[in-house]
């Protein structure tokens, strides 16, 4: 099978994926073999190809945004059958048994795999995948459409409950690629008024496109003060920056697995009983909360469209900016 294989890290424009032919894995138990169909291409694939955070072991196929179908199952799988469609999201496992797991808040589990990071991903044409973790798709979902759904946008779900959003309220957008784009998309049918930062005119437009009342750039000050705030871009310099727009009792969350250092900032603007928060992968049940509610609103992905051995230029020019939404990777037809 084909594969773009990352043997060691590298800057994107000196392209360190390597295409490879491996064979074609064999599910254990509770394991399900996936055809992937597509992928999708996220910032944290960028941060691993470049270094910035470091799989366990190299080399290794990165992609955690999967749509496939199931064509071979393994002892003990019980749910899944050959055929069925499914979404490999980023939370591969994890032990089912810590405090973080029975609570229900798995993404803490100090055991947990990600896929693409622990275990190969999706940039190849076949992959494993734990039974209990794979997620049904809606049959309105196409597969190019499913992909940014399955990390950027249940990731922005998240952020948005760990920014402790309510309906009607302002909230603020901190960058505009892949997940605040689908963020945005839930915030507006949630009744919010969206304020939108980013240095790019080509995500400000989008941004204008899909509601929101005000874009500009993070050194302006938005018409009104901001009930809640996300951050999406991964530059610790923006956390002062967005915590001065936020009121008295506010949220902001920071949505990125890496992050440059944040800066020493005045007590002043964290005073006040505001929040600032992390937010750390996601749970199963986000997943399946999330997908349910896109066929509800539906939210719409805005797309461009490599082949598997393109997924080099797609990572590029995801770092300088020139993707407007997601690039998704199709991977077999």
């Amino acid at each position: 099978m084909r594969a773009m294989r990352l043997f060691q890290p590298a800057p994107a424009e000196k392209s360190p994926l390597m295409q490879v032919d491996l064979p074609r894995p064999e599910p254990g138990p509770g394991q399900v073999l996936i055809k992937v169909r597509v992928c999708g291409v996220c910032h944290t694939d960028l941060h691993t190809i470049e270094g910035d955070i470091h799989p366990p072991a190299y080399p290794v196929t990165p992609g955690h945004q999967v749509v496939g179908e199931v064509i071979e199952i393994g002892a003990e799988v019980k749910k899944l059958k050959a055929g069925d469609r499914v979404g490999i999201p980023w939370l591969y496992s994890a032990c089912g048994e810590c405090d973080f797991c029975r609570e229900g808040r798995e993404n803490l589990c100090p055991s947990a795999r990600f896929t693409g990071f622990h275990v190969d991903g999706g940039y190849a044409e076949y992959m494993l995948a734990e039974e209990c973790y794979a997620l049904p798709l809606p049959q309105m979902l196409e597969d190019i459409q499913a992909a940014p759904l399955l990390c950027a946008g249940i990731i922005g779900y998240r952020s948005l409950h760990q920014a402790e959003v309510q309906p009607g309220e302002r909230l603020g957008l901190f960058g505009f690629g892949a997940s605040a784009h689908l963020a945005i998309q839930v915030a507006r049918h949630w009744g919010c008024e969206l304020y939108v930062f980013t240095r790019s005119e080509q995500h400000r437009r989008h941004a204008t496109e899909l509601g929101a009342v005000w874009v500009g750039g993070v050194e302006e000050q938005p018409p009104s003060q901001l009930d809640r705030g996300i951050i999406f871009a991964p530059v610790g310099s923006l956390v002062p920056l967005a915590l001065e727009k936020l009121r008295p009792g506010g949220t902001l969350a920071i949505n990125a697995i890496h992050m440059t250092p944040i800066p020493e900032m005045p007590y002043a603007l964290i005073y006040g009983e505001r929040t600032l928060r992390s937010v750390a992968n996601a749970t199963y049940q986000d997943g399946v909360e999330f997908l349910k509610l896109t066929a509800e609103i539906p939210i719409h992905a805005t797309t461009s469209l490599y082949t598997l051995k393109e997924a080099n230029r797609a990572l590029l020019d995801l770092k300088h900016g020139r993707i407007t939404g997601e690039a998704v990777l199709q991977v077999t037809i």
